[in-house]
């Protein structure tokens, strides 16, 4: 087990920070252009900038990806993971909390973090990067492409396909078959019950609300 930089220090990096220490995971620091160099975070150094990844050789540590993404933005998460570990060689460690159940043949990708409850059942393939958001459940034979966000709650039935940057908002439910288009979002609390095209929204239905 090689030591880790964390890349970022908001709130998804505070997260997987507390994730890491529970898994016994040495971190050697943090990378972040927003905080001075020797400033802490959470009792961990900061390093300086991303350039300080360079300091250290390829084949002596690991990434943890902390940039967190949001509904149709993962830029920055998606363009550190292409900038370090595409043109510069880093492995980027995926990161599964202790509390996650991950089924023995389900395949997940560099970089891929599974958080707090979630549910990743058999046959299942996950890509490159992603995140899987506590308490999300991802059921048999899904496959999930690169740099998605599986957003807190939310639940693929089996057989679903996402493609590559999809945001799956919190608490949507895509039932079983299903697929979804490269770069499309899907709202928080949709209920998805057929296909959908590359880079399109979902929106669920609004609340009425009224005066009691």
């Amino acid at each position: 087990m090689k030591p880790v930089i964390l890349l970022g220090s908001g709130g998804h990096a505070r997260v997987l920070l507390g994730m890491l220490r529970r898994l016994d995971v040495e971190i050697l620091g943090i990378v972040d252009p927003h905080r001075p160099a020797a400033d802490e975070y959470l009792g961990v150094g900061i390093l300086g900038g991303d350039e300080a990844i360079l300091d250290y050789a390829a084949d002596s540590v690991e990434l943890v990806n902390g940039i967190g993404s949001l509904p149709g933005d993962a830029g920055l998460r998606k363009q550190l993971f292409k900038q370090f570990y595409e043109q510069h060689g880093y492995r980027f460690r995926s990161v599964i909390d202790p509390l996650a159940f991950i089924a023995a043949d389900a395949e997940l990708a560099a970089g891929v973090q599974a958080m707090a409850g979630v549910i990743i059942q058999a046959g299942t393939q996950i890509a490159e990067n992603c995140i899987v958001n506590s308490g999300a459940i991802v059921e048999h034979d899904c496959r999930v492409g690169n740099h998605v966000h599986i957003a807190p709650g939310a639940v693929l039935s089996g057989g679903v396909e996402i493609g590559d940057n999809v945001h799956i908002g919190t608490g949507a439910i895509v039932i079983q078959g299903i697929r979804i288009g490269a770069g499309s979002v899907i709202g928080a609390g949709s209920v998805v019950t057929r296909d959908v095209g590359g880079r399109q929204v979902v929106y669920p239905p609004r609340p009425k609300v009224q005066d009691l």
